[in-house]
């Protein structure tokens, strides 16, 4: 990694020179590790870190992002409160391809906005965090084509791909895996809290709402998967390390399913579905389901549907990858 920061550092400086660059942030292990990358290797004068707001984050998720880009040592954070854009440009929209593309052309539609009232030069360059695998499931994996499992929003949305072919684009971890950014953002010292953090999708929340994504639906999955998380940074497995450190990745997905129950009072009511996901990877491209104790998920769902009185219903998913992928749409 300490060379790949140095032929990064060599390809960044070439190609950039004095340019303004701007990375859209998302808080997540990719997005952080790039621009730590970008402040290390480039005057911080000329690094812009843009982080939306989309309504589709999770809990007190743009506190955190705050925090950790000033702790980079940022010195240009750019936070744009987006919500009610996203939302509305998603309502109605069911199919998950859509909701990518939708999501992808917004974030570079209010890009656009902010970079003229910035009064950023029409020359600067967009930074993303893209990985190895964000290319291959979107079907542009090299020389070779490959099938498209799934569109991610900053690689095949159409203004994206406009702004790659026309030179404008910077993404330095391109060719790397999940486990090696990882490993790039202990090299350029970031938090091990942060570099461990999960992986967590460029569309947001948008993509564990199956159906149609409401602000209902959003708070409703946010409450119980803020929930969800907080139980498996609490709980411990046989080897003494926090369940969130042994899985890879854990979530919750909303179902556009209603199910029957009863409430405390004995009285029926109908209330959502929520399937939690949990699993273990070295690289995100293949996954295995997380073997949880019985007494683990029995206590959590509980809390769950104790807490979050609109759901009514937990199941887990226990399927690996293939054939399923890692998130449901």
């Amino acid at each position: 990694m300490d060379k790949y920061i140095e032929e990064q550092s060599r390809i960044i400086k070439a190609r950039v020179e004095n340019k303004p660059v701007l990375l859209l942030i998302s808080g997540g292990v990719d997005s952080t590790v790039a621009g730590a990358l970008l402040l290390k290797v480039l005057d911080k004068s000329q690094v812009h870190l843009m982080y939306m707001d989309t309504g589709l984050m999770r809990k007190n998720e743009t506190e955190a992002v705050r925090a950790i880009l000033e702790k980079l040592g940022a010195e240009n954070i750019h936070i744009v409160m987006a919500e009610n854009e996203f939302l509305s440009a998603l309502k109605g929209i069911t199919d998950p391809e859509e909701k990518r593309r939708v999501i992808g052309d917004m974030y570079i539609t209010i890009q656009e906005r902010e970079v003229a009232r910035l009064h950023l030069p029409q020359d600067y360059f967009l930074a993303q965090g893209s990985i190895r695998a964000d290319f291959l499931e979107s079907g542009q994996g090299g020389e070779k084509k490959t099938n498209v499992v799934k569109s991610h929003h900053n690689i095949a949305s159409p203004l994206v791909i406009a702004k790659r072919e026309a030179g404008r684009i910077l993404e330095p971890l391109a060719s790397l895996y999940k486990n090696e950014v990882r490993e790039l953002g202990r090299c350029l010292g970031i938090d091990e809290e942060i570099v461990s953090r999960h992986p967590f999708p460029g569309p947001g929340i948008s993509v564990r709402i199956l159906g149609e994504v409401t602000k209902e639906k959003c708070e409703i999955l946010r409450e119980a998967d803020a929930i969800y998380i907080e139980e498996l940074r609490k709980r411990r497995s046989k080897s003494g390390k926090s369940l969130y450190d042994e899985i890879w990745q854990a979530f919750s997905v909303l179902l556009p399913v209603r199910s029957v129950g009863v409430d405390k009072s004995a009285e029926r009511r109908y209330g959502w579905v929520l399937a939690l996901r949990a699993i273990t990877s070295a690289d995100g491209m293949t996954a295995c389901v997380y073997p949880f104790e019985m007494h683990d998920l029995l206590e959590i769902s509980s809390r769950i549907t104790n807490s979050v009185k609109e759901i009514g219903r937990v199941t887990y998913d226990i399927s690996n990858k293939p054939p399923a992928t890692i998130e449901w749409e």
